[in-house]
């Protein structure tokens, strides 16, 4: 009894110095943070979640929003004249001086890769014509995604009033759509970065303060980093492996770097991707006017864990055929909808006409406008 006295404090003590804690407790991760997330980029499914609709202070993630914006406003190769209010902002700078002029695409690299507050009150300015303007975009933008427990009053998350807030889950929904634009995907994911100096001699150099991107995690793909006295440590970030791409989100995260790493780990494990409805032609139809005349555009993949294979159900829903001739025949006829395990995860609609006229690849938006189509029972030709 004295010698495992003796020898369990000094396991302890090297598991603590190697990490060699359990990363899984109760097959699930080990997650520090008050609220978190982890959601399939491509699908939405939420594989994790721990408080993911509380409202909470959200820092400098909010920067998301803010580069986004940037990005959509067709100005990144304007150049921007800094104001003395983007100079005064408090908090993390880019230490911009009063008259520099650069480009809102540097602005934007300095905003995510060192989360300058005076980059995101100088993109503000020229994106929303003031600091007022670019709130109403930002709010408006949220609402456009589906962010309903978030509101925002300025572009960098400081803690100047109680009514700039957001949630895990909103945040991941922002990041995905987020991810859909190459650009921002491009900036999100940069580890340095170069921009001229107007002011001086040299040039800015910035490294990118997410240490999954730079050193901890090599599926790392990007993401964003925030701090703030009342919102603690918050931090999204995305990763990709074997097809499957990854968005993780965690508030007020005393230990996030870890945190991220678990879920991540838990799920590259555990999960992987299904196409569980082809794109082309739908076969096997008992309605001899739709006989090798239906397709899907667009295939359904959907991460899985190997024992839901089996908990997998489509159901075709076709309109039945009480047309005259080929002219009267909707381009949508009916829909596909897959469940697992009873619940609906996805749907697609089911064309008329032959498989040679499937889309080599259809986008986000073209994808949900389908669904909401055949949903409403509306032909969209």
């Amino acid at each position: 009894m004295r010698f495992l006295n003796r020898v369990l404090p000094l396991l302890l003590i090297c598991l603590l110095c190697t990490g060699g804690l359990p990363e899984k407790v109760n097959g699930e991760p080990v997650v520090t943070a008050k609220s978190a997330i982890l959601m399939d980029q491509d699908s939405g499914r939420v594989i994790f979640e721990k408080n993911i609709h509380e409202i909470s202070r959200i820092a400098s993630i909010t920067k998301i929003m803010t580069a986004l914006l940037a990005i959509e406003s067709g100005k990144m190769n304007k150049t921007v004249k800094i104001s003395d209010d983007a100079i005064g902002t408090e908090g993390s700078s880019l230490f911009l001086k009063h008259g520099e002029k650069m480009k809102l695409e540097d602005l934007v690299y300095g905003l995510m890769l060192r989360s300058g507050n005076d980059a995101a009150a100088a993109i503000a300015e020229e994106v929303g014509g003031s600091p007022e303007g670019f709130v109403f975009l930002m709010n408006k933008k949220a609402e456009e995604i589906g962010m309903t427990n978030s509101h925002f009053t300025n572009p960098h998350g400081l803690d100047s009033t109680k009514d700039h807030y957001s949630t895990a889950y909103d945040m991941a929904l922002l990041t995905r759509y987020a991810m859909h634009n190459n650009e921002y995907k491009k900036i999100a994911g940069t580890k340095v970065h170069r921009a001229p100096n107007s002011m001086e001699n040299w040039d800015y150099k910035w490294t990118n303060k997410n240490r999954l991107l730079t050193s901890l995690y090599k599926y790392s793909t990007g993401g964003k980093t925030g701090y703030t006295k009342l919102a603690k440590r918050t931090l999204v970030s995305t990763a990709t492996k074997d097809n499957m791409n990854l968005i993780a989100v965690t508030l007020k995260g005393p230990d996030d770097w870890n945190d991220h790493i678990n879920m991540f780990e838990s799920t590259f494990t555990s999960y992987h991707q299904e196409e569980i409805l082809s794109a082309g032609e739908v076969k096997k139809v008992r309605i001899k006017q739709y006989q090798n005349n239906l397709y899907i555009k667009s295939k359904f993949v959907y991460p899985l864990m190997k024992d839901e294979e089996d908990k997998v159900k489509i159901d075709y829903l076709l309109l039945k055929p009480r047309w005259k001739g080929e002219r009267d025949i909707p381009k949508v006829v009916g829909k596909a909808v897959i469940y697992l395990d009873g619940k609906e995860i996805g749907r697609r609609s089911v064309f008329y006409g032959k498989p040679k006229e499937v889309m080599s690849s259809t986008s986000l938006g073209a994808v949900w406008k389908e669904m909401f189509l055949s949903v409403l029972g509306i032909n969209n030709g």
